[in-house]
């Protein structure tokens, strides 16, 4: 082991997405209704600007800063363009996994952390949060701090608070960058980020920015674009917010015994020692230990992949990004830093990935024949996956909710 990451029990070590970061954590500004939004003309365009300098003013931002950043602000086709697009394929555990967590970044996360042990320990002894965490985090965000997106984060925001798809929440991105801009964080014309605006080594929203950041290197700004300290101590406040838990780890993974009854891994959270009387072990085969601790099973490729126990912590990185795919990513990743090995039973790459009306005709189907998949939207949610099981059990199948094959062939819809 390269580190001591954290314990899966108390007193016990444990051995071993640029993405919308954040975008669902709570703003503390005024809501703004969609049908503020202007049609998206030249002179619709100059008028909505105007009335979005106005609502800033309105929110405590200075005039000065908010008259000049607004008149300078230009709309970028290719954001709307970004925000319209939807991925033709879903895409499957396997190539998720494998895109994110490989030897590369495992290597570099290594170097990283001992590069800034220093760092990295105090925002731990601050936070809770341990430094492989940390790291990863860093690694899938922005690859390590190499991209953080090119975009002028003024243009995209005002871009999309003008457009009426999503006007409320990016009329309040804009107005917390306005206010990190008035704050002297970064000038306007070096605010640059993704797309929709997340921000620096940690991809932050404004909101969470404001929220969250800090000046951990005691410059007098919160610079997350060109201070690691102020970057790292960041994120570890973000996470302790949502009371990252420094005495567990996020999960690990485990071995289901024959015949199991997939149907627990539905969100369910059980004790330890309960799931151990349910014959899982660990991912080498030995039990479990006989504990209190809550966990979750999750089988984010069926019965055919691999299956993980999630605990608290997981619920807490999905509060940073809201995708099992992601939580799992940024957990493994995490334990390989610190010295773990690769999974036992590793995501099967047969699966093909499922073409969004392929997913809408599915949940279509289930629903036709009584199992709530919810509205069709061609995105395998909660409910979809529910509806999947129940039709699985009650046609004998495996119900792990996960649509293979045999789903597509009892429902008569091709998988192609």
């Amino acid at each position: 082991m390269l580190i001591k990451l954290a314990r899966i029990l108390p007193n016990r070590h444990m051995a071993c997405r640029l993405s919308l970061s954040a975008l669902l954590a709570t703003s503390t500004l005024p809501a703004f209704a969609e049908s503020e939004a202007i049609p998206e003309t030249p002179d619709g365009f100059e008028e909505c600007k105007l009335q979005l300098q106005e609502k800033a003013i309105a929110a405590g931002v200075s005039a000065k800063t908010a008259q000049e950043v607004m008149t300078g602000v230009k709309h970028i086709d290719r954001v709307i363009e970004l925000d319209r697009k939807q991925p033709e394929f879903t895409t499957t555990f396997a190539d998720y996994l494998n895109r994110r967590v490989n030897d590369y970044r495992v290597t570099k996360g290594r170097e990283l952390i001992k590069e800034h042990s220093e760092l990295l320990a105090r925002v731990t002894e601050a936070t809770g949060v341990p430094a492989a965490y940390l790291v990863s985090f860093w690694g899938l965000e922005t690859n390590f701090g190499s991209y953080f997106g090119k975009m002028s984060v003024p243009d995209s925001l005002t871009t999309l608070a003008c457009d009426a798809r999503r006007s409320t929440f990016f009329t309040e991105q804009l107005i917390a960058a306005l206010r990190i801009i008035d704050e002297g964080a970064i000038p306007a014309d070096q605010m640059e980020g993704s797309w929709a605006g997340a921000m620096g080594h940690v991809q932050f929203m404004p909101t969470v920015f404001l929220k969250h950041a800090v000046d951990a290197d005691g410059d007098g700004r919160r610079d997350l674009w060109h201070s690691l300290p102020d970057a790292m101590m960041s994120a570890g406040r973000f996470l302790q917010s949502m009371n990252w838990d420094g005495e567990y780890r996020w999960g690990r993974e485990v071995q289901l015994p024959e015949n199991f009854d997939y149907s627990l891994a539905d969100g369910r959270r059980l004790t330890l020692n309960k799931w151990r009387e349910l014959g899982i072990t660990d991912a080498f085969g030995k039990p479990l230990a006989r504990e209190e601790i809550n966990a979750a099973l999750v089988v984010p490729a069926g019965h055919r992949g691999p299956a993980f126990l999630a605990y608290h912590n997981f619920k807490v990185i999905m509060g940073w990004n809201r995708s099992e795919f992601y939580a799992i990513a940024v957990g493994h990743l995490a334990d390989r830093i610190a010295g773990a090995g690769v999974l036992q039973n590793p995501p099967p790459t047969d699966t093909p990935a499922l073409s969004r009306d392929t997913i809408m005709a599915l949940q279509s189907a289930l629903n036709e024949r009584g199992y709530n998949a919810g509205k069709p939207d061609g995105i395998l949610g909660p409910a979809t996956r529910s509806a999947i099981r129940k039709y699985q059990h009650d046609s004998g199948l495996i119900a792990d909710g996960y649509p293979g094959q045999e789903l597509f062939d009892g429902l008569e819809i091709s998988a192609g």
